[in-house]
């Protein structure tokens, strides 16, 4: 993909779409070309192999040049491209690494960031929704081993090795879930999870982002979490946790993805028009819609798209990514010596994981 290949084009609206298969419908070129829609989420079901996923998202930029294509590829359970692509560890064996050793830890968290970032470059896809930087209590199904570790200075070093990985792989940086999932046991795929804390006692989940938005942070994902003892909404649609908080005093000025507007999590508060409305008032850039094309429809003549600052933060998201660093494009991937040596690396940790180091 040529630098400049997919910025032009309409300026880019808050909806994150997903499309059906493996090839695109009508449909989907119809809902990719609404001014209402920015970007698209690819999942397993529109995955064969590597070289079908790079002409998807060629077509995908023939409807729409300037899309920003996404997908959940953290590495462990939480990956959507398997065949033809490393799979990656989760991201507690590279903490189990750190808690050994600092150093090796942090160059591991550098490496598999970058190992990702060039595979899904190579097929098209810009960035990685990733990585997660709640913290493990040990408690949490829903995030367990996605998680570094349980000590905020830990995840908050490991986290930004990472994206300093993706960043040399031309992919931009998402941390999830503001301002913390790894408390409540609840699933928020399914229902409301409810975190009784107050501000205290979110200091150390908050932690790491403080630490990421000091060094550059360039977007994160809202958590579908709610904190009574601070708000009544959920995190994802709260103006308070989102413009008084996390703009106003961790001075965050990067893209705001709200978490899938079709969660349990979202769906406890209304239709998708008052999840939708929600959202954009509270501050969110990106409104993904997922595995629910009906819902999807309802909000694309619905959703305002010309919020000029939130315009302005989608552009500058997708801007970084772009080319990977060191990466001579008439070589195949596989001849490149540092991604030889991240995979290999990438093995070694999977190996020392499931031997429980």
């Amino acid at each position: 993909m040529s630098e400049g290949s997919h910025r032009s084009g309409p300026r880019p609206g808050p909806l994150i779409a997903d499309i059906e298969g493996t090839a695109l419908t009508a449909e989907d070129e119809r809902i990719l070309a609404h001014p209402a829609v920015g970007g698209a989420i690819i999942f397993t079901r529109n995955y064969r192999d590597p070289v079908q996923l790079a002409e998807l998202t060629a077509a995908m930029r023939n409807v729409r040049p300037n899309l920003l294509i996404t997908a959940d590829q953290e590495g462990g359970r939480v990956q959507r491209f398997r065949d033809g692509f490393t799979r990656v560890v989760p991201m507690k064996a590279i903490g189990a690494l750190a808690a050994r050793d600092q150093d090796a830890g942090l160059h591991a968290a550098r490496e598999i960031g970058w190992l990702l970032a060039v595979e899904l470059g190579r097929a098209g896809v810009d960035m990685p929704l990733a990585p997660v930087v709640d913290l493990d209590y040990g408690a949490s199904t829903v995030i367990g081993d996605r998680a570094f570790a349980a000590q905020p200075g830990r995840v908050g070093a490991l986290a930004q090795a990472f994206g300093e990985g993706l960043h040399a792989g031309g992919s931009a940086v998402t941390a999830k879930h503001f301002p913390g999932h790894g408390y409540v046991v609840a699933d928020s795929h399914a229902e409301l999870p409810i975190d009784e804390r107050d501000r205290a006692g979110l200091a150390d989940d908050m932690a790491p982002y403080a630490t990421l938005i000091k060094t550059g942070l360039d977007s994160l994902m809202m958590a579908h979490v709610r904190y009574p003892e601070v708000d009544d909404l959920p995190a994802s649609l709260s103006r308070h946790w989102i413009e008084d908080i996390l703009r106003g005093e961790y001075g965050f000025d990067g893209c705001v993805f709200c978490d899938d507007l079709s969660m349990g999590g979202a769906a406890v508060i209304g239709g998708y028009r008052e999840r939708a409305r929600l959202a954009q008032e509270a501050g969110c850039d990106y409104l993904p819609v997922c595995n629910d094309r009906e819902g999807l429809l309802e909000l694309l003549d619905d959703v305002p798209y010309d919020d000029e600052a939130a315009c302005a933060r989608r552009e500058t998201l997708h801007a970084r990514c772009g080319p990977a660093e060191g990466i001579d494009a008439t070589l195949k991937l596989e001849d490149n010596a540092r991604w030889q040596a991240a995979c290999a690396l990438n093995a070694q940790l999977a190996q020392e994981y499931e031997n429980g180091l």
